[in-house]
């Protein structure tokens, strides 16, 4: 039997990006009554709601903004930086929020600043992203015109401070998605991610307090106190509740971005919203969130549930919520190489299993598809996979193997058929004058 999902929070509303249509119905009064609750308060709703992370890691927001510095003298520099890189393959649901509903993201800044006592923040957006960067700077320029950021806000909201937002555009830079190369890239140097510890939220831009967060989970925040803490965690997945962005691409009718209650089942999303595989074919392989997650089988899909907790017991992830899909006669081993072919461009050097590691795989991979390669070299791209993992600074290492040992493990046949076997060659037994057994093998062969 299909799951009972509830409605989601709110009905969608046209030309929700104009600020006046956005007051209309509610706008930044949410931040207004916000401003009733002390800091603390505040920042314990946000953990009550169990929100995490949209951004792929998937790490509480509430216990996260707990970490910053207590108070917010003018003395006290912390910031928040809005992670809207996204560039990871597969990914583009950030883009819709900047282009929809921008206003609500800021309203969500201005939460997550109140609560952590900080005065700035920084969104980062990948560079190739011109439309949404002006649609974006839009927004916020109407925002400060109506006093709702800016200096204008004590006035507004009879606040004793101002905040500020800034656009900071990226270079397109895959690991500058990773929280610390992103500050790194904001400070103006080279993205190269940071050893950890000291933490953003002790040690962050310019060496002052920082928490980091996504954009669609900063755009979350102001629905939680909208509806309230205990509502909110009652929508979707108990484990991880709320509504999710799911971008759904690849051998898909109906491709796009669906808002849907976490814990919603893949299958439904595949073939009830999204109308199915074209042309009526069967799946083959869907990744759930993103490309550096590992694939699931069509077995697989009939039970997954979009959700952290349902696929990490299927040994993958929700990621991002990229989902792509792929019919049965996608090549899978050329699907593979491609992956790899993209981590390895956008590795940064700086770790050397990394560095070297995915080289090796997109050169095996290369092999393989050249037809001169042996069954010992699918061996040989799990154990280079494996030396990857968890050995690197960021876990743009992690995100490089988990999806090409998790093709070559859960398609090993489909990658059997392009290799070659293994033969050993042993020398004849020239003591005794007979060839033995083996060598008859290989005669044979």
């Amino acid at each position: 039997m299909t799951q009972e999902f509830p409605k989601l929070i709110l009905p969608e509303i046209e030309n929700l990006s104009n600020i006046d249509v956005y007051l209309a119905n509610g706008g930044y009064e949410t931040f207004r009554s916000v401003l009733k609750l002390t800091q603390d308060e505040v920042i314990n709703e946000v953990k009550k709601s169990k929100l995490r992370g949209r951004g792929g890691a998937g790490f509480p927001t509430g216990l996260k903004w707990s970490f910053m510095p207590k108070g917010n003298s003018n003395n006290s520099e912390k910031y928040l930086a809005v992670n809207g890189d996204e560039s990871e393959p597969g990914s583009f649901k950030d883009r819709q929020i900047f282009e929809f509903n921008p206003h609500q993201l800021i309203e969500g800044i201005l939460i997550a600043g109140y609560a952590m006592g900080i005065r700035a923040a920084y969104i980062y957006i990948r560079g190739e992203y011109h439309k949404w960067i002006k649609l974006l700077q839009k927004a916020i320029d109407d925002a400060y015109s109506h006093g709702f950021v800016g200096s204008k806000m004590k006035e507004t909201f009879g606040m004793d401070s101002s905040f500020d937002i800034y656009i900071h555009k990226g270079a397109g830079a895959y690991v500058c998605g990773e929280e610390t190369a992103l500050m790194e890239s904001i400070e103006g140097k080279r993205g190269y991610p940071r050893v950890k510890p000291p933490f953003p939220a002790s040690y962050g831009l310019w060496g002052k307090p920082t928490t980091v967060n996504n954009v669609e989970t900063i755009t979350n925040v102001p629905a939680i106190f909208k509806i309230g803490a205990d509502e909110y965690a009652k929508i979707g997945a108990p484990g991880q509740p709320g509504t999710l962005l799911f971008g759904v691409s690849g051998h898909i009718n109906k491709p796009g971005v669906y808002e849907l209650p976490t814990g919603f089942p893949l299958k439904d999303l595949i073939y009830d919203i999204c109308g199915g595989i074209p042309n009526g074919k069967k799946i083959k392989a869907v990744i759930p969130g993103g490309t550096s997650m590992p694939p699931l089988t069509a077995d697989e899909v009939e039970i997954a549930n979009m959700d952290e907790d349902s696929l990490s017991k299927l040994q993958t992830h929700i990621g991002t919520g990229g989902v792509i899909v792929m019919d049965e006669d996608t090549d899978l081993v050329k699907v593979t190489q491609r992956i790899a072919h993209f981590y390895h461009h956008e590795s940064c050097g700086q770790c050397t299993p990394c560095r070297e590691g995915t080289g090796w795989m997109e050169k095996i991979l290369n092999r393989i598809i050249a037809g001169n390669a042996t069954s010992k070299d699918l061996d040989l791209l799990i154990s280079v996979a494996n030396n990857i993992e968890a050995r690197t600074i960021c876990a743009l290492g992690d995100a490089a193997a988990w999806p090409v040992r998790g093709f070559v493990t859960k398609f090993r046949a489909d990658f059997e058929q392009r290799v070659k076997p293994t033969v050993t060659f042993i020398p004849p037994n020239v003591v005794h004058g007979k060839r033995n057994s083996a060598e008859k093998l290989i005669e044979n062969y």
